[in-house]
């Protein structure tokens, strides 16, 4: 059997194997909230993540993805060798795929695309030396390891903050909703729309200006706020003046926008991560062929492939990411759950906008504590949270050294 044959099947196996390692750890981060908070079953929150991560995957995963993972490697350093890439690419498939299985048997949330980056850089190390690793978009990607979580920590906090002390604190907490709900209908839409734009509908190129989209999100906001008026009226009318019920309430109508934001943030990761398993994979392809351009064009047969593999991976492996995120760090109702989302999503626009590498897990993962410490420090499980930031950390060389070590074997066979 030819060597070309041979990559070509490792890639496509390691590719799968990759989308579903994506599926249990990454896209579970979504819809832990959603299960943590009661807002969804297990069952349910697998299904609504399903549909929005298969179809940002399908409807706006891209047709063109780059080959070398964010630029971190020059192609030109590895020698112009194309097996040299394509072995290359398949070992970073590999030892990513094989760091994120870990991680989710440990129940750790880890970022994919910090994953893929690891592994390309020990990979970019061993084939081209020092010099073939572009080291500034690296302190780039390393200092996101703070600010992502920070950023995401600090809006979830002030967004329960604000939500307990105005809404769940006051006499009557319907009244108060009834009153602050179309005001805060209308940044929560913005954002999502946002999130939308400059996110889900890049991979399509249907990139809008600074201006436009704003405008749009602003007409979307506005829109949502004038009809939520009379729903709000309608599901917050009551006669009773026990504040219990009313508490019990509002935490419902935070559940549906808990899950709304929820499945924003799962059809913009499955429109931009999915190319973490659909992007190496396609550079092998690629190579095989002799294209070594930075760019390749990806058919939707490997994008299928790539969605499909997340979904499995949710479906069957994704609870143990989704208990870490809903359960293990602190408990959370449909209103904290609805802040630590709606906290993530804004901190993932803003990033995207201003050319923050932050990643979607990390942002969350702050979110959540952030909402925790919203109630004092009793109120989160440091021990959890301390193994998931030991586990970020780990991330980078652990990916880079296994990613060497199997490019070390596999060039073995290069003739």
């Amino acid at each position: 059997m030819e060597l070309t044959t041979i990559v070509l099947a490792v890639a496509a196996i390691a590719g799968l194997y990759m989308a579903w390692n994506i599926g249990a750890n990454d896209v579970a981060n979504a819809m832990g909230t959603s299960v943590g908070s009661g807002a969804l079953t297990l069952r349910g929150a697998i299904i609504v993540a399903a549909i929005f991560e298969f179809g940002g995957a399908m409807l706006a995963g891209g047709s063109v993805t780059n080959t070398i993972r964010k630029g971190i490697v020059d192609v030109d350093a590895l020698g112009g060798d194309p097996m040299v890439i394509a072995i290359g690419m398949t070992c970073c498939l590999l030892a990513a795929a094989l760091w994120l299985n870990i991680a989710t048997y440990a129940g750790w949330p880890v970022s994919t695309t910090h994953s893929i980056v690891g592994a390309v850089v020990g990979f970019g190390l061993i084939a081209g030396g020092f010099g073939a690793v572009n080291w500034l978009v690296m302190g780039k990607i390393a200092a996101s390891w703070v600010v992502s979580p920070l950023l995401g920590g600090l809006l979830g906090f002030y967004g329960f903050v604000f939500i307990k002390r105005r809404i769940l604190n006051v006499d009557r907490p319907l009244l108060a909703l009834r009153g602050w709900g179309p005001i805060m209908i209308f940044p929560i839409f913005a954002i999502l729309a946002l999130s939308v734009l400059f996110k889900g509908l890049k991979p399509l190129k249907l990139d809008l200006g600074l201006g436009p989209s704003i405008g749009i999100a602003v007409a979307v906001g506005l829109l949502a706020s004038i009809l939520s008026v009379p729903l709000l009226r309608r599901v917050t009318r009551s006669a009773s003046e026990d504040k219990d019920e009313h508490t019990h309430r509002a935490e419902r109508v935070f559940l549906v926008l808990q899950v709304l934001t929820a499945c924003f943030v799962a059809f913009a990761h499955g429109s931009n991560d999915v190319a973490n398993a659909v992007g190496p994979m396609a550079a092998v392809f690629g190579a095989t062929s002799g294209d070594l351009s930075a760019q390749v064009a990806v058919p939707h047969r490997i994008l299928l492939v790539g969605a499909v593999g997340i979904v499995v991976g949710l479906a069957t492996y994704g609870y143990k990411i989704m208990a870490t995120i809903g359960t293990k760090i602190t408990e959370l109702t449909p209103s904290r759950g609805f802040a630590a989302e709606f906290g993530a999503a804004t901190t993932i626009v803003m990033a995207s906008k201003l050319g923050l590498p932050v990643s979607t897990t990390h942002t969350l993962v702050g979110a959540v504590i952030g909402v925790g410490f919203a109630r004092g420090i009793g109120a989160i499980n440091t021990r959890v949270v301390a193994g998931i930031i030991a586990s970020w950390f780990i991330t980078v060389p652990f990916t880079a050294i296994l990613a060497a070590g199997l490019f070390l074997v596999g060039r073995i066979w290069l003739p």
